[in-house]
This record gives C-alpha cells, structure tokens and sequence, in this order.
C-alpha cells in the first residue's frame, strides 16, 4: 500500500483524511505545518501528498512546488473548501494530478486515491 503525507492546517481535517485511508490498508503522515511536511519528504519515500489549498504560511500550490523540487514523481491531490477555476489550473499546472472539494466525500476520496496511485 502507498505512504501518504496529508497536510492540512486543521488537524482535524488531515486526521479524518489519515483515518479514511488507513482503513485502506495506506500509511497516512499528518501535518499541519508546511515547513514540516517538506521536510518529512526529503527524508521519508512518499507516493502520494494530499495539500489543503489554504494554510498558514504558504499555499498548498507553492507547497506542492517544492515537493515536487525534492521528488519529481510525487502525485497530488488538492484539498480545498473553496473551489475556483484559476485554483485548480494552476494547482494542476504544477504537478497536481486531482482535485477534492471539502467538505472531504470518504468515497469521492477512497476513489481518487486509488486512481491517482494507479497513474
């Protein structure tokens, strides 16, 4: 199964994102510090990064530009409770492979997971 980093400036939206996907049988890291996601990833393998779009000091698009810096091959999914056309083009512009709206659908989750894993 995939090791899975989910960042989210609520905590409790990135552990229902880690209690979701664990019953999947995936590893879930939570974070809710965008320093401390980037740099879970330098020093831990992960396949797939699920950013929350709004955070405290960054967004999750520059988030997701400086993962990509340390893997290429990362996948993404974008986490937003504010859906607009201008944020999911550039969070796809970047490397970013779906989109979630929140509030977070466990199905609408499970399935794009598991399609963003196949890629």
């Amino acid at each position: 199964m995939a090791e899975i980093l989910a960042l989210d400036d609520v905590i409790d939206a990135a552990i229902l994102v880690k209690k979701i996907l664990e019953r999947q049988g995936h590893t879930v890291h939570t974070f809710t510090g965008e320093e401390d996601a980037i740099q879970f990833v330098k020093t831990h393998r992960v396949d797939l990064a699920i950013l929350d779009i709004k955070l405290k000091k960054m967004s999750g698009v520059e988030v997701l530009k400086e993962l990509k810096k340390i893997d290429p091959e990362l996948k993404a999914i974008m986490l937003t409770g504010y859906p607009t056309i201008e944020t999911a083009r550039e969070a796809l512009e970047v490397g970013a492979n779906e989109y979630c709206v929140k509030p977070i659908d466990k199905q609408e989750l499970e399935e794009k997971v598991a399609q963003v894993l196949e890629l």
